[in-house]
């Protein structure tokens, strides 16, 4: 069930079928190498959630894709949002989400420029007493980015955004090095990304196919929805926070 296609009638019995869970798919707008749209990761997101929902019943919060991005600004289309206001938002939604009766929020990520910006947020709940739980669950850690793991996906989502004809053949997707005297050492740099990949393409796309989408998509759905159902079972993480939180006034 899709947030944005409920009537304020249906919403009610939406909270109750799906037991009190929303899932809060994230994601950016990017680039994605020669051949990948921008809104890959948005895609991702959203076809994994509807997969994984229909496994197992939940609400889909529309998609979010103000998140952390700042290292593509560099990249023509990149929409990069000031760090504090991700936060602040980010914190918004989840506090509206529980305000319309979802009691537990499964964060869903489909970027893997999130992968700081998540395991803080989580940190940031316990800044205050709240009456709902966040959980996070990763969803499509691509080792690629617009390589063959991602366009595979596209293939199967929106095929007709994926141009093959585009996809380099010069080895353009390895990693350039630029700081690996530092990366030897264990250094590490906010310009690393940069550093490695200034085109936004990491991988090799040329391998990528439609059954391997789909079998990716399919294994990621399932393991997304026998999440779902761990959460609806869990009634442990919200009694602990509340016990935090009791003994944080001492």
């Amino acid at each position: 069930m899709r947030w944005e296609e409920l009537t304020g009638d249906q919403f009610p019995q939406a909270v109750e079928q799906s037991e009190g869970v929303c899932l809060l798919p994230l994601s950016c707008i990017e680039r994605h190498g020669h051949h990948m749209p921008l809104g890959t990761d948005y895609y991702i997101a959203r076809e994994l959630c509807n997969r994984a929902a229909k496994l197992e019943s939940s609400v889909i919060f529309p998609d979010f894709i103000f998140t952390q991005i700042l290292e593509a600004r560099h990249c023509i289309g990149t929409i990069a949002i000031d760090p504090d206001l991700i936060l602040r938002l980010l914190d918004n939604v989840c506090r509206e989400i529980a305000r319309n009766g979802f009691k537990k929020i499964m964060i869903v990520n489909a970027h893997g420029g999130n992968a700081a910006l998540i395991p803080f947020f989580m940190q940031t709940q316990l800044a205050s007493p709240r009456d709902y739980a966040v959980y996070h669950a990763k969803a499509f850690m691509a080792l690629d980015h617009a390589g063959d793991t991602e366009t595979s996906a596209l293939h199967v989502i929106r095929p007709d955004l994926v141009h093959p004809e585009q996809i380099p053949a010069d080895g353009e997707g390895n990693p350039l090095g630029r700081l690996k005297t530092l990366s030897e050492q264990g250094v590490g740099s906010t310009i690393w990304w940069y550093a490695d990949y200034p085109t936004h393409y990491a991988g090799d796309a040329s391998t990528a196919s439609a059954e391997k989408g789909e079998q990716l998509l399919n294994t990621t759905a399932q393991t997304l929805a026998t999440a779902i159902r761990a959460i609806k079972q869990d009634s442990e993480a919200k009694r602990l926070q509340d016990e935090f939180f009791a003994a944080s006034k001492h």
